[in-house]
């Protein structure tokens, strides 16, 4: 029975990852700011920390098969780059120098597909890709890419995997995270969607390749973990077919989206938290596509359907 050590319990991905590792025997440690915001499966080989990521959490590392560091800093509306340069970069590397003292074998990183050049349908974007505007301007790529590289460049006496997941879908989405998206056309009359697109893909494809990199992953390796490639036009018409709502979809103008963004730069120049700016709202505009050819030879990932993963969220939105 591996023993795993788990950062960011409490979102999406950190919630299914627990329920699918229990149910495969593993044992979990996890630490989280504020266990109570946990809502998964209690079991007996799942012990919870209320702990934050620059605590003194050491002594829980000890005999750890795997550290799954999940826990980031995604905000949009955060102004300066220090403030995710501490969370994702700087506690990062935190954890994973302890996890190298306490002779942990395996650190597995979940990154962002964001951190990696995107490409379109013809020409998706694959882990040889470097990154590339808008999202080498965003500090939120920028800090997860710096924490890669210093990962991937101090890798001795550990075997480091970075994950770089697409934007996830799924039940269990308690904040919400990226359950926004759907919860921004569950029972809407109305829903205004942008120009751009990006991959989706199902929360359980990145959690199986999470646990498939436990023994088949390469070490010092990128994973890019994609779905379906979609516009937002398609993934709200998705939604739409699944409600069976009669949702009216209209389109945002890119001109409209990008004089919004300075408004949004306008106000973060005087301090003013908005997650309105250029560059995040830029990224709305372009269609972000990736490939996930080599998860599917390395990790031998079965993906699933986007379709299903729809489902699942809609019912867990409408049941909570």
């Amino acid at each position: 029975m591996k023993h795993i050590f788990i950062t960011g319990i409490t979102g999406l991905l950190g919630t299914n990852l627990t329920h699918a590792l229990l149910d495969s025997g593993y044992r979990v440690t996890a630490i989280a700011r504020d266990i109570s915001k946990y809502y998964g499966k209690k079991h007996k080989n799942l012990e919870l920390i209320q702990m934050g990521l620059f605590d003194t959490y050491d002594e829980y590392l000890t005999n750890i098969d795997i550290v799954v560091h999940i826990a980031a800093a995604t905000a949009t509306h955060w102004i300066e780059y220090p403030e995710y340069e501490k969370i994702n970069c700087k506690a990062s590397i935190r954890l994973f120098e302890k996890a190298k003292s306490k002779n942990v074998s395996r650190f597995v990183f979940i990154s962002t597909a964001n951190t990696i050049g995107y490409g379109d349908l013809n020409n998706p974007g694959t882990e040889t890709f470097p990154i590339k505007k808008p999202f080498s301007d965003l500090h939120y790529a920028q800090s997860k890419l710096q924490a890669e590289n210093y990962l991937l460049s101090h890798n001795n006496g550990i075997n480091t995997i970075i994950i770089n997941p697409t934007f996830m879908i799924g039940p269990n989405d308690s904040k919400p995270s990226s359950g926004k998206i759907i919860l921004m056309g569950l029972n809407k009359s109305l829903v205004f969607y942008p120009p751009g697109g990006k991959n989706f893909v199902p929360v359980s494809d990145v959690v199986q390749a999470i646990i498939s990199c436990f023994e088949k992953g390469i070490p010092n390796e990128r994973y890019i973990i994609a779905g379906e490639n979609l516009s937002y036009k398609q993934f709200f018409t998705k939604l739409k077919h699944h409600t069976n709502s009669s949702t009216l979809l209209i389109p945002i103008p890119k001109y409209l989206l990008l004089f919004i963004g300075r408004i949004g730069d306008l106000l973060r120049f005087f301090k003013i938290r908005t997650s309105l700016s250029s560059t995040n709202l830029k990224a709305l505009c372009i269609k972000n596509f990736y490939s996930n050819k080599k998860s599917i030879q390395e990790l031998d990932i079965k993906y699933t359907s986007l379709d299903n993963a729809i489902l699942d969220a809609i019912k867990y939105f409408q049941n909570k």
